[in-house]
């Protein structure tokens, strides 16, 4: 049984296309009836919109064995006075959620990924926190990968603005505890016997998605398609416990294993 990520695993984080032997694979999954579960931590478009959009390039699955952060929010996080913080894209699927943005007095501070992140921002940030206000990441990504270029993610972010204000905070979508149990129960709809010790979790993210999974005892893949060039780049300096069970270079040199 799989759980799979998407941007990076599945589709290029340069121009969205179908990474290789990613769509196969899917395919393959269908056609020996193995369970599995999309989970990205996708926020620039409404879940909806952005199932479709795989759909689109050739994704074949259903919504029931998909899984974003936007469809956790609402039970972490309530829409009365947030003071968002990512690209313009989220801010809009927030309104369009109901929620009620404000940067005069938060009671929540909602952190999601963006490359153009401000000091001025980060000041403001750190006022409301100090204030008063919660924190809460959409994710916990590492790195952000966009334009050939590598940027801090949102776990890094957060990190920072935790160690400044001395807050704690919670994550809505991977590597959290609440994500990853609700994939699983959704993924017990497809076999109501699994186990987290059952999944193999595939991603590009060896810190973020992947350490967090490893803890809860899932079994781990590394793929290079994504944030990173190499393994040799993260691997190394990974605390022994969290490195990754597999690495490969994408999802088709998995598939040649399935």
């Amino acid at each position: 049984m799989y759980f799979i990520d998407v941007q990076g695993t599945l589709i290029s984080d340069s121009d969205k296309s179908p990474i290789r032997g990613s769509r196969e694979f899917i395919n393959a999954l269908n056609a020996k009836k193995i369970p599995y579960m999309v989970l990205t931590n996708s926020t620039k478009k409404a879940s909806g919109e952005f199932y479709n959009f795989l759909c689109s390039l050739g994704f074949d699955f259903d919504f029931s064995h998909y899984l974003d952060p936007l469809m956790l929010l609402e039970s972490h996080v309530s829409k009365e006075a947030v003071a968002a913080y990512g690209a313009d894209e989220f801010l809009e699927v927030l309104r369009k959620m109901g929620y009620v943005l404000d940067y005069k007095n938060p009671k929540t501070v909602l952190i999601s990924i963006k490359e153009n992140f401000t000091s001025d921002e980060f000041a403001q940030i750190i006022d409301f926190l100090l204030g008063g206000a919660s924190l809460v990441g959409m994710h916990e990504t590492s790195i952000y990968a966009k334009n050939s270029k590598r940027y801090p993610g949102v776990g890094a972010i957060l990190k920072m603005l935790s160690f400044a204000t001395s807050c704690s905070y919670e994550v809505v979508g991977k590597p959290s505890v609440a994500f990853y149990d609700e994939a699983l129960l959704m993924l017990q709809k497809q076999n109501p016997d699994a186990k987290f010790s059952d999944i193999t979790i595939i991603s590009d993210d060896v810190k973020g998605d992947l350490g967090g999974a490893k803890e809860m005892g899932m079994k781990t893949v590394f793929v290079t398609s994504g944030k990173y060039k190499s393994a040799d780049e993260i691997v190394p300096f990974l605390e022994p416990h969290l490195r990754p069970d597999c690495v490969f270079a994408d999802m088709q040199e998995i598939l040649e294993q399935l």
